[in-house]
């Protein structure tokens, strides 16, 4: 066997692997190149992923509102029932005290100052805001399940934060009494659950990737069927898919991890290829039991160690300022505009798996069809027809020549990339922002914190 056959698959896959690094994407090998080249499904995780993963409290909602309203009684025994009912109510108030919504933010913070949650993260920059986050956790007294919640106990008390499933298995009797107003709809929310009582809720809301609707879009053109799994309630991931573009029927909410990964085990039965894009320690079942397990942003430590290819820039996309700006018409008005150009990390890393294979193969057809020719020839096959025979220095040169052929097609991936990028990202060349707003990705304009 000859040494360009060697080569033609180390060289593509080399060329392949520095590029992705180049691009920020961290490629485990040629097999991960292979598996996402040939990518039918691909299942996106929601906070983090196609969200910024950076979300802000907006409400808090106490439960002593609930509490002053007293049940109407039309029983003859009324005087003694509500004279029973403020007594209980008062000892009620007496041994858990009157909750202001700093006081539920003050313990769920405690609680959620030992996690590494983006919501846990957001309640936790609400009470630095607020200048309460001066409680701590009971030493050996934390405990937390991802896709759930966590439980402590906090300035001698009980507080479970997390779902409603998660504060019940934590003594909070009945459902919740909160009605959800409209406002709130698309919202996450968090309940917390101090000494066996719903004490309140914290509604948490989350910016979506201004990039992920096109990444979608660009997926689906591509005939790649896209899906989304989310722990969160059931309006809030609807929201989020349809803003992005991914149908209500290919939606699953209130997923648990190993949900996730039961889900991603299904698809792999009917001939898919799938794809999970996570970013979190609640997502590396999903990555670690897919074909293609995808981190953006790094992840947490068990999601990027899972995972065969890592997007190491927290987005989806990446903004790159021309240095340009420009003046733009909007009817009469002449307003400032950015020019951007835009890295889809995600598509990047797709594109180049194709291109890396498709190379891979160009390589092998040359290096089997110089050989089929080759071969014959410098064993002398010429000789009763021509006369003439290859020399062993020129056969050798000319085998040389073979590997020079398969090396160089490998380096001309880097040009076919290149080039091929320009229609990968087709985005609005235009951006009406400034350069300090999210669309940099410096974070710092985001949305409005009420806390």
């Amino acid at each position: 066997m000859s040494l360009c056959s060697w080569l033609a698959t180390p060289t593509a896959v080399l060329v392949g692997t520095s590029l992705g690094a180049k691009k920020g994407l961290l490629l485990r090998g040629g097999s991960t190149l292979e598996r996402f080249s040939g990518v039918n499904t691909i299942v996106f995780d929601k906070t983090g992923t196609l969200t910024i993963g950076r979300p802000v409290v907006k409400k808090i909602l106490v439960q002593d509102s609930q509490a002053d309203k007293t049940p109407e009684l039309s029983t003859e025994f009324c005087n003694i029932i509500l004279l029973y009912w403020s007594s209980m109510k008062l000892a009620w108030l007496n041994s858990n005290g009157n909750w202001s919504e700093v006081d539920i933010l003050k313990l769920a913070a405690g609680v959620e100052s030992s996690t590494i949650h983006p919501i846990g993260k957001a309640i936790v920059e609400a009470a630095k805001a607020q200048n309460c986050l001066n409680v701590k956790v009971a030493q050996g007294t934390f405990f937390e399940e991802p896709g759930s919640g966590a439980v402590a106990t906090v300035d001698k008390k009980k507080v479970a934060v997390g779902t409603m499933d998660w504060v019940q298995r934590h003594g909070v009797v009945g459902d919740s009494p909160f009605q959800e107003a409209e406002e709130f709809k698309n919202q996450s929310v968090v309940y917390v659950g101090i000494d066996g009582i719903l004490a309140g809720v914290i509604y948490v809301e989350d910016q979506i990737r201004e990039d992920a609707r096109h990444v979608i879009e660009s997926l689906t053109h591509q005939g790649i069927n896209t899906y989304l799994l989310s722990g969160d309630k059931r309006s809030a991931a609807e929201y989020v898919a349809s803003a992005v573009g991914i149908p209500k029927n290919r939606v699953l909410y209130g997923v648990k991890p190993d949900e996730k990964k039961n889900f991603i085990s299904k698809l792999q039965e009917g001939q898919n290829v799938v794809a999970m894009v996570g970013d979190g320690i609640n997502d590396a079942a999903a990555l670690a039991s897919s074909h293609v397990g995808i981190a953006i942003g790094g992840g947490v430590g068990a999601a990027s160690e899972v995972s065969s290819i890592v997007l190491m820039q927290n987005r989806l996309s990446q903004f790159h300022s021309t240095h340009k700006l420009l003046r733009c018409e909007l009817g009469d008005a002449t307003v400032a505009c950015y020019s951007y150009q835009r890295k889809l990390e995600l598509l990047d890393a797709l594109e180049l798996s194709r291109l890396t294979m498709k190379t891979v193969k160009q390589n092998l057809w040359w290096a089997f069809a110089y050989n089929i020719v080759g071969i014959p020839v410098a064993a002398g096959t010429l000789l009763p027809v021509t006369g003439t025979m290859l020399s062993p220095s020129i056969a050798g040169a000319l085998m040389g020549l073979s590997s020079i052929g398969v090396m160089s097609n490998s380096i001309l991936l880097r040009w076919r990339f290149k080039s091929i990028e320009k229609d990968i990202h087709k985005l609005p060349l235009y951006v009406k922002a400034p350069l300090d707003a999210e669309n940099t990705g410096n974070g710092d304009a985001r949305l409005q914190r009420p806390y």
